[in-house]
């Protein structure tokens, strides 16, 4: 019994030393306002156990202290510049009436906590005026994620002396950190429990609870990849029905079985310097992948996920309006509200007028055309790596390399593809950063949307430049036999299998999804969790050695929280947009060329099935708590993907008419065929198309320098031509008629796609309205009733 009463009197003692510490407090904020002149040389700083009584939560426990923010600073010698900096930056934050609350570790943590009258102001300028009411003090809570953001907004514009702002002082590190804190609340302990968990993948989100913890920013993000995945299911399972379909005809193709059966069809060599002759029919198992793909589904498919791409965005919008309503944000001004928090930072203050430089803007223009010209450049290097990995490949001692030489070259050049991207993203972002520091943008809102449209023009084009070539250049400017296209008039360029190209963009496509959504993920889950228990494990706090006798000192109940805080991976203004653009990317190959790739919607959407858990964790258990930032819909994110939907139009379009054999084939059917010369229903009529397809190249008209290999081999049997995949004549090689009917009929398809596409796109956006009439009823209640309330007061106010 007496072990039982020895914690009950030691905890009896700690509350009577906060009794007795709490007359002090209030005394120390009395005395804020009168303090003699050689006090303010030094910080006020608030005693743990002493903050003033009147600031602190009504709904906390009395033991439990609440912070907006936490400064984190080196300890720095006495008297040193640093120290000097940060005395005065605390010191302005004394005399805007801050609560601040220092604790020592191995840094300093100061704890900063806002006055009630910011948020009293706040609430009064952005109240509906036609409603404000008279008495100034009579205010609703103000929600945690309002607080925090007019903190942030204060502390980042408090102004020294010196005119230095918290970010300069972070630049000399005067300040290491600054950051809200992930406190014990219950809508915290719900997310982490029923959000942040991978078993609750295919659970709905609570994306109430995570406005009220993150915002309505990162609310809204969640929202929009929550209803993107649900969508994509329907996308998926149609490119899934698409590729099954192609697989049952992976033996049934004609074209297929016509290269399959080409035993006496000798193809042209693949390289100058001792390349053998080869057989078409030993490429059999590619041609009949190339149809699987390649088939009257792909053109349906290609058309379907046009119209999805609308469809979406425009349900995508009737969710945002739904939402935001609920919200009371539909006709929130983002503009008004930054307004008012610099009014409250400093009544003083004098907006930012709209400008434009005409010589900044042309200078931007220029230095974004001398990147996108660096990136086709990058571009044009992975071009030369394939040409010359297929020259060495075909020169190798290797069977195998010999034999798949350009598979080989297509497959290594998807790697180092990859490679680019993961190390060019670096780059875009550095320059399209310093690009905006030249436009000197208005508001942080219009720096970001600046920071958009550049880092997405670089992303794209880093992306989707080498995909870009493999389906519209590829095999189509390399030239032909005797007269080969040759960079540094060595290597030839190129050329497409005689079943097509669009395999090679498949194995491109399918090498760079899986690795962006394999690897990428595990570093992106993996980094910042190693991170932080490597610096949880570095920063433990200091224990202090008592001597004997000596009565061990409560701990801080706040240092704790600080530090494990401070222990998780930092966060900026742009981790959000991080993740908005790796799923804008992941949109664009999802819709682009998914003609080439049905299954790019499958990946797609499991990827984003985890994608949301894993955002989840980071930002509840691995990173610091996101300053919260308001917004009613996804800002110039959806111009960005309403762009997309456009080039999904047209590059889809283009793959079908210039990268895919359907047109050539249905050219072939209805003009050259068997079936327009007999009327014999039992023949395929495809049948004969390869041969038609592969034009006669004459040995004798090789170039001088070409070394085919020392023997002919057996395989010539003294013939003295091969094949190679164009329409041209056997005698100048020029473009035969055939060739001037496809290509004809590939415009006509592609104008024809197009307009019909856009056209049905239109029609679906029209048809589909973006507000829905519960919103816009709701709206026009709102009005009305309000209408009628003034109307009554004024009739009320008249008769008094």
């Amino acid at each position: 019994m007496a072990a039982a009463e020895q914690p009950r009197a030691r905890g009896a003692q700690r509350r009577e030393r906060r009794r007795n510490a709490r007359p002090n407090a209030r005394a120390e904020v009395r005395m804020r306002g009168g303090r003699p002149r050689e006090a303010q040389e030094e910080i006020l700083l608030t005693p743990w156990r002493s903050f003033p009584f009147e600031d602190s939560d009504p709904f906390a426990l009395m033991d439990e202290e609440k912070w907006d923010f936490v400064l984190v600073s080196d300890i720095h010698q006495m008297g040193s510049e640093k120290e000097i900096k940060r005395k005065k930056f605390l010191d302005e934050l004394s005399k805007k009436g801050f609560t601040i609350k220092k604790i020592e570790d191995r840094k300093l943590f100061y704890g900063v906590r806002a006055p009630k009258h910011f948020f009293r102001k706040y609430q009064w300028l952005l109240r509906n005026p036609d409603s404000r009411l008279q008495d100034l003090n009579a205010q609703q809570d103000i929600p945690v994620t309002t607080r925090i953001r007019i903190v942030n907004f204060i502390l980042h514009n408090t102004v020294t002396p010196d005119l230095e702002k918290l970010h300069d002082l972070m630049k000399k590190n005067v300040f290491e950190a600054a950051f809200p804190l992930h406190e014990k609340e219950e809508v915290r302990e719900f997310l982490k429990e029923k959000w942040a968990r991978w078993r609750d993948i295919f659970c709905q989100q609570p994306i109430e609870k995570i406005r009220c913890y993150f915002g309505e920013k990162v609310a809204l993000y969640f929202a929009w990849l929550g209803w993107y995945t649900y969508l994509l299911g329907f996308a998926a399972a149609a490119g899934l029905v698409v590729f099954v379909a192609g697989i049952t005809v992976f033996n049934s193709s004609q074209v297929s079985k016509e290269i399959c059966e080409a035993n006496d069809t000798i193809m042209c060599p693949l390289c100058d310097q001792k390349c053998p002759f080869w057989l078409l029919a030993d490429t059999c198992t590619y041609a009949r992948v190339t149809h699987m793909i390649d088939n009257e589904g792909t053109v349906v498919f290609a058309m379907f996920m046009a119209i999805w791409a609308t469809v979406f965005l425009e349900l995508w919008k009737r969710q945002r309006a739904q939402v935001v309503t609920n919200w009371e944000l539909y006709g929130w001004d983002e503009d008004e509200e930054e307004l008012a928090m610099e009014l409250i930072n400093n009544l003083q203050h004098e907006p930012r007028r709209y400008r434009h430089s005409y010589f900044r803007s042309t200078i931007v223009l220029l230095l974004v055309l001398l990147m996108i010209v660096v990136l086709i450049g990058i571009a044009h290097a992975l071009v030369i790596y394939r040409v010359v990995a297929t020259a060495l490949f075909t020169q190798s001692d290797s069977e195998f390399f010999r034999e798949q030489a350009n598979l080989v070259a297509v497959m290594t050049g998807a790697v180092l593809h990859y490679i680019t991207i993961v190390i060019m993203t670096k780059i875009n972002r550095r320059v399209a950063l310093f690009l905006c520091d030249l436009e000197k943008p208005r508001t942080f809102s219009q720096r970001e949307n600046n920071f958009t449209i550049k880092i997405f023009i670089f992303q794209f084009l880093t992306n989707f430049s080498s995909l870009i070539y493999i389906a519209f250049f590829l095999g189509r400017i390399n030239g032909h036999p005797g007269n080969y296209v040759r960079i540094a008039g060595k290597w030839r360029l190129e050329e497409c299998h005689p079943s097509g190209c669009i395999t090679d963009l498949f194995i491109q496509m399918a090498i760079i999804m899986m690795l962006k959504q394999t690897i990428s993920n595990v570093v992106e889950y993996l980094v910042p969790w190693l991170a932080h228990k490597i610096r949880k494990r570095q920063k433990r706090p200091r224990k202090k050695h008592l001597v004997l006798g000596e009565e061990e000192e409560v701990e801080d109940p706040c240092k704790k929280q600080w530090l494990s805080n401070y222990q998780l991976n930092e966060v900026n203004v742009f981790s959000l947009f991080d993740e908005f653009l790796e799923m804008v990317i992941q949109y664009s190959f999802t819709t682009i060329f998914v003609a080439a790739f049905p299954l790019a919607p499958l990946l797609a959407f499991f990827n984003n099935l985890f994608e949301i858990r894993l955002d989840a964790i980071k930002m509840m258990r691995l990173r610091r708590r996101m300053v919260p930032r308001k917004a009613n819909d996804i800002g110039i994110w959806l111009q960005v993907l309403e762009a997309i939907g456009i080039l999904a139009v047209i590059g889809n379009g283009l793959v079908i008419a210039i990268t895919s054999d359907f047109i050539p084939v249905q050219v072939y059917k209805y003009t050259y065929s068997p079936c327009m010369k007999e009327n014999n229903t039992a023949i395929d009529c495809s049948t004969g198309y390869i041969n038609h397809s592969l034009s006669v190249f004459h040995i004798k008209h090789f170039e001088p320098d070409t070394n085919l290999a020392t023997e002919i081999l057996d395989l010539v049997n003294g013939t003295t031509m091969c094949r190679y995949r164009d329409y041209r004549n056997d005698e100048d090689y020029s473009y035969t008629v055939q060739f001037w009917h496809v290509f004809a009929a590939r415009l006509a398809f592609l104008i024809l796609f197009e307009h019909v596409a856009l056209c049905v796109k239109l029609i679906a956006a029209w048809y589909v309205p973006d507000v829905p009439l519960s919103v816009k009823n709701h709206l026009l209640d709102e009005k009305h009733n309000n209408l009628r309330k003034e109307l009554s007061m004024m009739e009320y106010s008249t008769e008094v």
